[in-house]
């Protein structure tokens, strides 16, 4: 078994549901009282935060380099950046280290490929919406097309998760702005929708919406663990 090396703290309320599923996933196709090998390394989140609303994101690369060569100096096979917004800097870890980087957003392409839909909505953080780091992969890899909500409905997106989501706070009334906003997505024509922010699948259960939902901290943790187990 290789060992996975994930950067967390981006939140930690999603970094702990990606220890969850990894070490879930390998037990349940390995058996027994099998579980991952995995380091982990985790941010302060206040500093990225502050950088990611000042628009430095070359502090951020730098800080995500960083913490990359501190997996790969602790035996990482693969590194694994437990966040979607954050890779808005994952040159600066491939760039980093030889060790094999396992994006998101191909991920999630995959995932979503697989299915056979092409047209997809995506939610996520203001950064992940209207930046093209996400979406060109999707579009120019996958040949999807990606719906994103409109100006009002990103910005109380963008609330929701930092004002609520990356603190640890999900409240019902958060949901129903999230399940409102994917309705309007899906009288668009979306035919899925990508749950692109990694506290997102906490807040907004499956079974809650009738759209396939995309959980890309499942989908991610799948991918590693397919890698680590090859």
């Amino acid at each position: 078994m290789k060992t996975i090396g994930m950067i967390g703290g981006m939140s930690w309320e999603s970094s702990k549901i990606y220890y969850q599923h990894i070490n879930q996933m390998v037990r349940e196709q390995m058996g027994g009282s099998h579980s991952a090998k995995s380091v982990l390394t985790s941010v302060d989140f206040g500093q990225i935060e502050e950088w990611s609303f000042s628009d430095d994101w070359e502090k951020i690369g730098q800080e995500m380099a960083t913490h990359a060569q501190k997996l790969e100096r602790a035996g990482a096979d693969v590194i694994l950046l437990c966040t979607n917004t954050i890779h808005l800097v994952s040159d600066h870890i491939t760039n980093a280290t030889p060790v094999p980087f396992l994006h998101i957003a191909n991920a999630t392409g995959y995932a979503i490929e697989a299915t056979g839909l092409k047209k997809v909505a995506l939610l996520g953080t203001q950064f992940t919406m209207e930046r093209d780091f996400y979406t060109k992969i999707l579009q120019d890899e996958f040949g999807l097309e990606v719906l994103v909500p409109d100006s009002d409905d990103r910005k109380k997106l963008q609330s929701i998760i930092y004002g609520e989501l990356v603190k640890g706070v999900f409240t019902e009334s958060s949901k129903q702005i999230c399940l409102e906003i994917i309705e309007k997505l899906k009288n668009q024509g979306a035919e899925g929708v990508i749950l692109g922010c990694t506290e997102l699948p906490i807040l907004i259960p499956d079974e809650e919406v009738d759209l396939p939902t995309f959980d890309t901290t499942k989908i991610h943790a799948q991918k590693a663990v397919e890698f680590a187990l090859s």
